[in-house]
């Protein structure tokens, strides 16, 4: 082993020093241990891995080969599990509302573990939309030298000679309905969108965290583009080992690299990127663990003056993948750095600052993934903050890759996804209407369901830009077109959401940042006094749980009161 370390301010001493911890010593002898490898610092290695989806297959592997540089950095690495939802799989029926809770679940496991354990230390591997953030957070809770890594994005599929990912499997379903794919059509690309291993190729959620990682300062400068299948991921795992034990030594804490300004960047390359606007759900989620108020509207004014530069889908031509090999985010961060988009300070886990680690990136003016500040996409990000009338704690909207950023039009409500699908699916939506889908938010679903199969089933039909759609529940990262969803307070909650009748004319601005809804004050005060709390059928188990607790989507629809109410650290027990 390469260094000694000193337990007697780490939290395994508790479960391996001094004659009263005999007990607990003979379990690990049980494993083999030897008196050496008990008395170094325990790392926890978690594995987000599972053959849910191939989102997750390959994060056990990585994460055996990391405990590789957990050893020879002089750590003892133990190896555990934590859950996934995956949202492609549970999009379009019940199994999404799963999905958000999926989070808080994550974060919590990896939580009662590490405390059950007293490790010292965090890798995490992570695949899967939720798993990310939900992995993040447990680090900014637990505070322990952490370092986060992703499992790395799917390769392109090939269909008739072009690029494709999941996201067109569910656009051909809406062009099936519309009589305009064959079913013969449609089963062919289904076969050939996923060619193996990986998280969704596009800038979906999976690939906005995955880049959040890299811009707060949690991974490893240019380490989660990857795709999963590539060799280089093994160097990562073990590099990322290798360098938690360096944080040990340092005592570099999560919460010493995740201030203000980090989640300032991040939320500059969510916007630069045109990411999943589930970041606004997750990046004040994360704040919160670390004591920092930054909550959907902070979001939203970071995105306000931030250049969209990256041709990514679903907006844009290009995958994960493509942006690898353009140099990764840090190319990204690069130009926002020198258009003084970026804060430089911030430290990261290299030890070193987003500024010095942008030292050693050269800018490359011939790949075409990524625009230069001077010369952007559009002046302002792919994702934009709405508030008004009809969403007073906010609301939000990606606009990357969209002509059109004004919409008015009459309300078409439904009270749950399944029903505004039916409707698309039987071709009962007109055109220049505003689809109202809600009672689907983090209290009224429970679990604040994504409508990607709704969003894409539109677009299929040639409707995305005909359309509105408005929600309290989320949207794919991969949802394309004139969709805002976190529209905050929830129907659930007496929101102006939940009074919106069919008819009302509800009107939004992507440039102004706006979104109203055009109806006297005397007659929402009428149906306000007439509404009642609607009950659903999770009247037990962890959904019914989940609703009892959570809070509104602006704050990132957490459930518990954050760093700020703690009287004290994991680390430091």
């Amino acid at each position: 082993m390469s260094q000694k370390f000193d337990k007697s301010k780490l939290p395994s001493r508790h479960v391996s020093v001094g004659p009263e911890r005999a007990p607990h010593r003979s379990y690990y002898y049980a494993m083999g241990m030897t008196e050496e490898e008990i008395a170094a610092p325990f790392v926890g290695v978690v594995s987000a891995g599972n053959d849910s989806a191939p989102c997750n297959t390959t994060l056990n592997a990585q994460a055996d080969i990391c405990r590789e540089g957990v050893i020879a950095g002089g750590g003892t690495p133990r190896r555990f599990n934590t859950i996934t939802v995956t949202d492609g799989i549970a999009m379009g029926h019940q199994g999404m509302k799963s999905s958000l809770i999926s989070r808080e679940i994550i974060a919590d496991s990896v939580e009662v573990s590490v405390r059950g354990h007293c490790y010292d230390a965090l890798v995490g591997f992570a695949g899967c939309d939720k798993s990310l953030p939900g992995m993040m957070m447990a680090m900014l809770r637990l505070n322990v030298p952490s370092i986060f890594v992703y499992g790395g994005s799917i390769l392109p599929g090939t269909h008739r000679g072009n690029d494709v990912t999941v996201v067109d499997v569910f656009e051909a379903v809406g062009q099936f309905a519309a009589g305009n794919c064959p079913l013969t059509e449609l089963i062919a690309l289904e076969k050939v969108a996923c060619p193996g291993h990986g998280a969704c190729g596009g800038q979906f959620t999976a690939n906005t965290m995955a880049c959040v990682g890299e811009a707060i300062g949690l991974s490893l400068p240019n380490s989660n583009m990857a795709p999963a299948p590539y060799r280089s991921r093994d160097d990562i795992a073990v590099a990322a080992g290798k360098q938690v034990m360096e944080l040990v030594a340092r005592n570099l804490r999560p919460r010493d690299i995740c201030t203000r300004e980090a989640f300032m960047n991040a939320a500059r390359v969510v916007a630069a990127t045109g990411g999943s606007t589930n970041a606004a759900l997750h990046l004040p989620a994360m704040a919160s663990e670390a004591g920092i108020h930054f909550d959907l509207f902070d979001v939203a004014e970071v995105f306000k003056s931030t250049p969209y530069i990256a041709d990514l889908k679903p907006g844009g031509k290009y995958v994960a993948k493509d942006m690898h090999e353009a140099g990764g985010v840090y190319m990204a961060m690069k130009t926002l750095l020198d258009g003084g988009f970026i804060d430089p300070n911030p430290i990261t886990v290299t030890g070193k600052t987003i500024g010095e680690n942008l030292e050693e990136i050269t800018w490359n003016p011939d790949q075409k993934v990524f625009y230069d500040v001077k010369t952007p996409i559009t002046r302002t990000g792919g994702v934009v903050g709405l508030k008004g009338s009809l969403a007073p704690d906010g609301a939000i909207v990606k606009v990357a890759g969209m002509a059109r950023l004004q919409f008015s039009g009459p309300a078409r409500v439904f009270d749950c996804e399944e029903d505004a699908f039916a409707a698309v699916e039987k071709r009962d939506i007109a055109e220049g209407c505003v689809i109202v889908i809600r009672y689907e938010g983090p209290k009224g679903g429970p679990g604040m369901r994504e409508m990607l199969s709704t969003t894409a089933a539109l677009y299929g039909q040639g409707m995305g830009e005909k359309v509105a759609l408005i929600t309290d529940g989320r949207f794919s990262g991969a949802t394309r077109g004139f969709c805002i969803g976190h529209v905050c307070p929830e129907a659930a909650d007496g929101g102006p959401i939940g009074l919106i009748e069919d008819g009302d004319i509800i009107s939004i601005d992507a440039e102004a940042g706006t979104i109203e809804l055009d109806v006297p004050e005397d007659v929402l005060a009428e149906r306000r006094k007439a509404w009642q709390p609607r009950t659903n059928d999770y009247q037990s188990g962890a959904l019914w749980r989940y609703s009892q607790v959570v809070g509104l989507a602006r704050y990132g629809a957490i459930t518990h009161p954050g760093a700020k109410a703690e009287t004290h650290v994991f680390a430091d027990i």
